[in-house]
C-alpha cells in the first residue's frame, strides 16, 4: 500500500508519527520503524512492498514484540507471527463538548511512573509500558495522596494529536473523573493547532458512550495487529 499524498494523514497515523514528531524515540529506518519497545508496541512499514515487510519482520525478530494499528495491515510477515486483536474504532474531535472540572488535577511524570503503569495496568486502557507517559503530556487525579485517574497524550503527528490512557481506578468510578480530564487534556491539543484523536477497543461501550457524549466522532475502522517472533 504505497503512502500517497492524497492518503488521510490519519489512516496511517502510526507512520507519520514515526517518521515526523516521534522519530527520536523510534528505532529502525525508511523502510519500517517502531517505537521503542519501553515507549510501547507501535510500529509500522513505510508501504507493503516486499522489500519493506521485511524490513519490519526484522524489526520485530531483532527488538521484540511490537503491533500495528492500520487500516489495512500485512496478512503474513515472515518469521513473525501476528495475532489479529479486538475490533478498534479511531475517534476524533473536531468540535469537542467541554466537561465540568470540579476538582483538583495534578500533572503527571516521572515520579508517578509507577503508578501510572499500575493503574493503567489494572484498568487496560490499552498498551502502557515504562515510559509511555513521556510521549505527552500527562494529568491526573489523586484521591488520599492515590492516583484515581489519568489521561493523557500518546502518538503525535503533523496537525494531530492522539488522546490516550483514559483510565480510572475501579474505587473512584462514577465521580466525572475520566469527563474532566479527557476534556482539558482535548482542549490543551486544539490550542496546539492540532486536532484531537483516539482508539477505543469497539467492545468498550461505556468508554464510547463518554467520548461521544464529549463530542468525538467515529472516523473509521482500524485493525490491531500483535507481532512477535516465530
Amino acid at each position: 500500500m504505497p503512502d500517497s499524498h492524497s492518503e488521510h494523514p490519519l489512516d496511517r497515523a502510526v507512520w507519520r508519527a514515526l517518521t515526523t514528531r516521534e522519530a527520536g524515540l523510534a528505532l529502525g529506518d525508511g523502510r519500517a520503524r517502531r517505537l521503542a519497545p519501553e515507549y510501547g508496541l507501535f510500529a509500522a512499514a513505510a508501504d507493503h512492498s516486499p522489500e519493506n515487510l521485511a524490513a519490519l519482520a526484522d524489526l520485530v525478530r531483532a527488538t521484540g514484540p511490537a503491533a500495528l494499528f492500520e487500516a489495512d495491515p500485512p496478512r503474513q510477515l515472515d518469521g513473525v507471527i501476528i495475532t489479529p486483536g479486538d475490533a478498534i474504532s479511531q475517534m476524533v474531535a473536531e468540535a469537542p463538548k467541554p466537561a465540568p472540572v470540579d476538582f483538583e488535577v495534578v500533572e503527571l511524570g516521572d515520579a508517578d511512573a509507577a503508578e501510572m503503569l499500575e493503574l493503567a495496568t489494572l484498568t487496560k486502557p490499552g498498551p502502557f509500558f515504562q515510559r509511555t507517559h513521556r510521549l505527552g503530556r500527562f494529568i491526573g487525579v489523586r484521591e488520599g495522596g492515590r492516583l484515581a485517574a489519568m489521561c493523557g497524550e500518546r502518538l503525535s503527528l503533523p496537525g494531530y494529536t492522539e488522546l490516550s490512557a483514559v483510565c480510572t481506578h475501579p474505587a473512584f468510578l462514577g465521580r466525572g473523573y475520566a469527563a474532566g480530564l479527557m476534556s482539558l487534556v482535548t482542549q490543551g491539543i486544539i490550542q496546539r493547532g492540532d486536532v484531537p484523536f483516539l482508539h477505543v477497543y469497539d467492545r468498550n461501550a461505556r468508554a464510547i458512550a463518554l467520548y461521544e457524549r464529549l463530542g468525538w466522532v467515529r472516523r473509521r475502522a482500524v485493525e490491531v495487529s500483535f507481532l512477535e517472533a516465530a
